[in-house]
């Protein structure tokens, strides 16, 4: 059995390790998209995610959601925060879009958190919406070089757009009915549940993609690091993050993502890192660093 203070450095620990985690998204993209479309990807990434939870669930003895209800709004978090924001972004980058803009598109979440909070009658004070804006204005400086990054195919249209956008709302009213909805449980067990209905979703679109997946060593390591790390990994410690936090703090967090993605971008394909990169990751990390306290 851990001991208290093994329990709250972890604790202390998880919402960056799951930053680090989080962020190798795009990179998993940069590997596995020229070989797969998304839905394909991402229903096999599903379906091997989910068979990688089950022995683990029986094996140590878990428990599965007690309720119908609880099912539902396990099923409904699964198909907004898997199908809908990883399908969203996916095919977004997929139809052309590149990752610097839908990086800045999906990193509206915690300014449409805080905007929903207040409507509510939630309270957000004005040191966590400054820390909010502070960190936006980061997160613009830290993509702003990536701003037609995605080759001579790289474009914004309607279609591409409303992919996004989908994305953006998928994984804002997925985060905020996760907290209102589901009761603690398991996490193994609750993600499970997640990724059955986000598969069941995400299948009969497959069905629409005409394009064949193209199985090599970029794709094998981009799905093997897409179930164990991003999957088991990364939505297991969302999952825990929105559980324990507050929901303006917690999506604050998405801000420190594409600086974390631009310092690894560097590290595996010596992708430049400019001042300006460095002061919209300072700026950013202030921001969060106001709204986590604040909400403290």
């Amino acid at each position: 059995m851990n001991s208290p203070t093994q329990d709250n450095a972890w604790l202390r620990a998880m919402p960056w390790v799951f930053v680090l985690i989080w962020s190798t998204g795009f990179i998993v993209a940069r590997y596995g998209m020229p070989h797969a479309p998304p839905m394909k990807f991402l229903a096999v990434r599903y379906a091997l995610s989910i068979a990688c939870f089950l022995p683990w669930i029986v094996l140590a003895g878990v428990k599965w959601p007690a309720t119908r209800a609880q099912w539902f709004h396990l099923a409904v978090t699964g198909v907004l925060m898997h199908a809908g924001y990883l399908g969203g972004v996916w095919a977004a980058v997929k139809a052309g879009m590149g990752a610097g803009l839908s990086s800045l598109i999906v990193g509206l979440q915690p300014v449409l958190t805080a905007i929903w909070l207040s409507s509510t009658g939630s309270r957000v004070n004005s040191r966590q919406w400054l820390g909010l804006l502070l960190g936006f204005a980061g997160l613009v400086l830290v993509v702003s070089r990536k701003f037609g990054d995605g080759g001579p195919g790289d474009q914004a249209n309607w279609f591409n757009l409303s992919l996004a956008v989908m994305a953006l709302l998928a994984i804002t009213v997925g985060t905020l009915y996760q907290k209102r909805f589901v009761a603690a449980c398991d996490v193994r067990t609750a993600n499970a549940a997640q990724l059955m209905a986000a598969l069941l979703v995400t299948l009969p679109l497959t069905l629409l993609e005409a394009e064949a997946m193209q199985w090599n060593a970029e794709l094998f390591g981009a799905m093997a690091w897409s179930v164990l790390g991003l999957t088991l990994g990364g939505s297991s410690l969302l999952y825990m993050l929105i559980q324990r936090g507050a929901a303006a703090s917690v999506t604050s967090l998405m801000y420190l993502v594409p600086p974390c993605t631009a310092l690894i971008a560097w590290l595996l394909f010596a992708e430049p890192i400019t001042a300006v990169t460095l002061a919209g990751t300072l700026l950013t990390a202030f921001g969060v660093s106001l709204v986590v306290r604040a909400s403290r």
